[in-house]
């Protein structure tokens, strides 16, 4: 059974429900646990235009399989309406950020303007003393403060989209998932009986449909496939494009030009319409510059030897991170990185420690 750290047995608590197998074992825990459970889920889609999308979370036929299980648990659940909030926050802003020339990670905007910064203020209106989600990432005792750090399970791990998590958010949220598997979520879900056991996963950009973001940054950025030239980077023009949109740092197929070699996506000038091309070796890069960096340490020293992911999918790399005045902090990679792109994340980590991150500048 489990207890959660310095929450009194009994206690009021609130869990973030989004309608899947994770939030929902979270929860079914919760009530195991002998905790009063209330559960909120945020409304961020139209009911009809999200209601049969697969991969989807916080709409339609999610909002009800949370609203099942709080049923068939026995607690409260609420819904809120946060259609426009994410709309603004979320949706635009990853529009915009295309329209910049980086690829965005919409799940930790989502987290940070949304789920956690919201759902935290109702929480705490619900007089609940903790938030609870299905994330898979530890929340731990540290000498000094809560600490945040890698979930067991490294292949299920989000401390990524998690890194502009506050100490004060921290210290009031609880990960119960973040010291099992995946799979011991699943045996938890049947052994609650809950109907969703089997659910599939959400995909990583819920509002996205079959992976076509140029549809949806079209749609809302008109002028998003304007054409321009395809350039390579000794100068010559190897042919056009139909929007910088349908580029990515580092990609090598689709590009629309032949050449003698292999040619990938060096840089975007968005603003010039261009897309930059070259050989993979162009690619390389030492050292990055982030932004709008968020810590979960005590900044002792301005000079960190450490490990940092720059991609959801891999694992940690060597670096030292080089501390900067107004939130920026300069990354030096001990081996040259390739395909970096301007817009996604960098974590920090000590071992399974996270210490903090920021936004790649271009």
């Amino acid at each position: 059974m489990i207890k959660l750290d310095n929450v009194q047995e009994g206690a009021r608590i609130a869990v973030a429900m989004s309608g899947g197998v994770d939030s929902s074992v979270a929860a079914a825990l919760m009530v195991e646990a002998g905790y009063e459970v209330i559960g909120i889920t945020l409304q961020l889609y139209d009911h009809g235009q999200m209601a049969n999308k697969k991969g989807a979370c916080c709409a339609g036929q999610d909002i009800y399989d949370a609203r099942t299980v709080a049923d068939n648990l026995g607690f409260t659940h609420y819904v809120l309406d946060y259609e426009s909030v994410f709309r603004q926050n979320v949706i635009e802003d990853f529009a915009d950020s295309y329209l910049r020339g980086e690829t965005p990670i919409p799940c930790i905007r989502c987290n940070q303007n949304v789920k956690f910064k919201d759902l935290l203020t109702t929480a705490k209106d619900l007089n609940a003393e903790a938030l609870i989600t299905g994330h898979y990432v530890q929340r731990l005792k540290g000498t000094q403060r809560s600490e945040m750090h890698r979930a067991v399970d490294h292949n299920r791990d989000q401390s990524y989209f998690l890194f502009t998590t506050t100490q004060e958010q921290l210290d009031y949220l609880r990960f119960p998932l973040g010291g099992m598997h995946k799979s011991e979520t699943r045996e938890h879900a049947r052994r609650f009986g809950l109907k969703i056991a089997e659910k599939p996963d959400s995909q990583d950009i819920c509002f996205v449909p079959s992976g076509g973001y140029a549809d949806i940054v079209k749609k809302l950025r008109p002028g998003a496939l304007d054409p321009g030239e395809i350039v390579h980077i000794d100068g010559r023009v190897l042919g056009t494009h139909n929007g910088i949109i349908n580029y990515t740092i580092g990609q090598r197929r689709g590009l629309g030009v032949s050449a003698s070699e292999p040619l990938f996506v060096i840089q975007l000038e968005p603003e010039a319409r261009k897309v930059i091309v070259g050989p993979h070796e162009a690619l390389a890069k030492t050292s990055i510059l982030i932004k709008e960096t968020n810590w979960l340490m005590d900044a002792e020293s301005s000079t960190i030897d450490c490990k940092v992911k720059i991609r959801s999918t891999h694992e940690p790399i060597a670096a030292t991170a080089y501390l900067k005045e107004n939130n920026f902090a300069e990354i030096v990679f001990k081996e040259p990185e390739y395909g970096i792109s301007a817009g996604q994340a960098c974590v920090i980590f000590d071992n399974e420690r996270v210490l903090g991150g920021g936004w790649i500048t271009g």
